[in-house]
């Protein structure tokens, strides 16, 4: 389930806003964003996996307060984010 390096890779280099750059919102929050969506796939086969379950939950609090945060400080990045994650709001 966890993001292979090669993979982790190609998400920053999407997302980062200059070279070298892996703490920026736009990486984090991408970063949990593929991490969630192969954890709903895990989930879906394996119903009863609670403990997985509660890491799934943090994983979506964690994206919440970082795209919140992305949304006080820059409303622009925050939009461009949603539209290129196709998440809601």
């Amino acid at each position: 389930m966890a993001l292979k390096s090669n993979d982790k890779k190609k998400i920053i280099d999407q997302f980062a806003l200059a070279p070298g750059d892996t703490g920026s919102p736009e990486v984090q929050v991408a970063l949990l964003t593929e991490k969630i969506d192969r954890l709903v796939e895990h989930l879906k086969a394996h119903k009863k996996d609670v403990h997985s379950r509660r890491g799934f939950l943090a994983m979506i609090a964690k994206r919440k307060r970082l795209l919140a945060y992305l949304k006080k400080r820059n409303k622009e990045r925050h939009e461009k984010l949603l539209k290129v994650l196709n998440l809601t709001k």
